[in-house]
């Protein structure tokens, strides 16, 4: 993708076009397919979905426990424990780390997207009312 730094792109088609390009560009990032890849494999274990779903149905009755002051230490613990055994499955180890450094590699992107405009790009792209 080269553009000509010079170039002034006033009509909103040429900037909506620059940012097609971007998001294919950032598509095709090695960081991009690696995470997809991933999420791909964490979709396809049968052992990282069944624990994935009980993660779920636990953090959900912990935090009901919780609004009703019936939450325990024990319940938490619990709670930590079981997402530490489905961290440790090798395809979720992987899924998390091509996450983080798909992450890192979007802010970025972002801070240098962010830079000429004086304002958080991502962040105001993401919505009008954000708690900070």
């Amino acid at each position: 993708m080269s553009i000509d730094s010079n170039a002034v792109v006033a009509d909103e088609d040429g900037i909506e076009a620059l940012a097609s390009e971007l998001g294919s560009a950032i598509a095709d990032l090695p960081e991009h397919e690696r995470y997809r890849e991933a999420e791909n494999s964490v979709a396809e274990d049968e052992e990282a979905q069944e624990l994935i779903a009980e993660f779920e149905e636990r953090r959900e009755s912990f935090a009901l426990a919780r609004q009703t002051g019936d939450a325990t230490e024990d319940d938490m613990r619990e709670l930590q424990e079981l997402q530490q055994q489905l961290h440790s499955l090798p395809v979720m180890a992987e899924y998390l780390e091509a996450k983080e450094d798909l992450v890192d590699r979007l802010e970025t992107l972002n801070r240098t997207i962010s830079e000429p405009l004086a304002v958080d790009f991502g962040g105001e792209a993401g919505g009008c009312c954000q708690d900070d």
